[in-house]
């Protein structure tokens, strides 16, 4: 678990530092980067890439002296690799993602009971958040991923399993810490040129950074808000999610007011349920008294078990009478299912491996 926490004034959101592949760059990016006169041909590369190429040669459209140029410039069109997988009868897949520096991070694609295919990607190797009941948030932090980094996630679950509906940013780190590269990975994502996801179909979950809210309200993009809340007691959040101690909920909500006053768009409460520790109905209540005038959804989120920790899931009667004082006071509540937990890739369990050695 980490030492310290981000600050209210050093939340390194706007930063990121990386050497920028292919695969994060747009049309324009492209043309400049490799110098080309005509845009056509940057045009040509980037559809292959945003397309899920993965081998220059094979862009057949490409001259064949362009495309050893390209092979003998890159080597290969992606800068990280797939370093092992693990897939579910429920559909889950769980992928390793040996990064460039021989560091690690995981991505996972859930599929629901009529098909639909969501990728969780991962934006931080780590994460410096330190959730006590998150196996990532208990490995530290080591930096933050590129917008390439982000996107070979995505491309390597979609080349395993086909159409993707839906992007969330749940994976291993705090998107909003990384804001920048987030960004540029969701512009690619929703380039009507390119992969033209649409912006309704991704989410930015967060354990509740204010000054990265109020930085998304302002300057967008506008796509789904999560926020991993947990509880509304203010004395149990910090114990529980230490961010807490930075910005209180008092601050979480001022800012996720601020967030709909821009962008009208209704939130989702995040609630991992812990067995008799955020459980009973005075949480239940006190969750419901916090909540106005936010317009938002809560999704309960029983505690996927961590063998590592002593917490314990929620009693199923537990779980009914909390969403029912929810549901009685009008608040719509949705209670996920357990996918992944087969592959150790549901909410809180990524993280087997983060630091490797490049030399493997």
């Amino acid at each position: 678990m980490p030492e310290t926490l981000p600050s209210k004034a050093d939340t390194g959101s706007d930063e990121y530092q990386s050497v920028l592949y292919l695969t994060g760059m747009t049309a324009g990016e492209m043309q400049t980067c490799l110098g080309y006169d005509q845009q056509y041909r940057a045009k040509q590369l980037y559809k292959w890439i945003s397309g899920g190429a993965a081998d220059f040669l094979l862009m057949n459209n490409l001259p064949k002296a362009e495309r050893e140029k390209l092979k003998a410039m890159f080597g290969s069109v992606r800068s990280s690799t797939v370093s092992s997988e693990l897939s579910d009868p429920d559909g889950s897949l769980k992928l390793q993602i040996r990064l460039r520096d021989g560091s690690a991070v995981e991505c996972v694609l859930l599929e629901d009971i009529e098909g639909r295919k969501t990728a969780c990607l991962s934006s931080q190797v780590g994460c410096p958040m330190g959730c006590r009941f998150c196996k990532t948030g208990q490995l530290g932090f080591l930096r933050n991923l590129g917008p390439d980094e982000i996107l070979e996630q995505y491309h390597f679950l979609s080349e395993r399993r086909g159409f993707i509906s839906n992007v969330v940013f749940m994976g291993m780190g705090e998107p909003l810490l990384n804001l920048e590269s987030v960004r540029k990975a969701i512009l690619l994502l929703t380039d009507p040129e390119g992969i033209g996801m649409s912006h309704r179909k991704i989410t930015i979950s967060t354990s509740g950074i204010v000054p990265g809210i109020r930085k998304l309200a302002d300057g967008g993009p506008q796509v789904r808000l999560a926020v991993s809340l947990t509880t509304a007691r203010n004395d149990l959040r910090s114990e529980l999610m230490p961010v807490n101690r930075s910005w209180a909920l008092p601050e979480l909500k001022d800012a996720l007011l601020y967030y709909q006053e821009k962008t009208g768009e209704r939130i989702t409460l995040e609630l991992a349920l812990l067995g008799n520790r955020n459980t009973e109905m005075e949480d239940a209540r006190a969750l419901a008294a916090w909540m106005p005038p936010l317009k938002a959804q809560v999704n309960l989120i029983p505690w996927n078990k961590i063998p590592e920790m002593s917490f314990t899931e929620p009693d199923p009667t537990q779980l009914g009478t909390f969403a029912k004082i929810l549901e009685d006071e009008g608040i719509t509540v949705v209670t996920r299912f357990h996918r992944g937990r087969g592959v150790m890739g549901a909410c809180g369990q990524l993280g087997d491996t983060l630091y490797a050695d490049p030399g493997e």
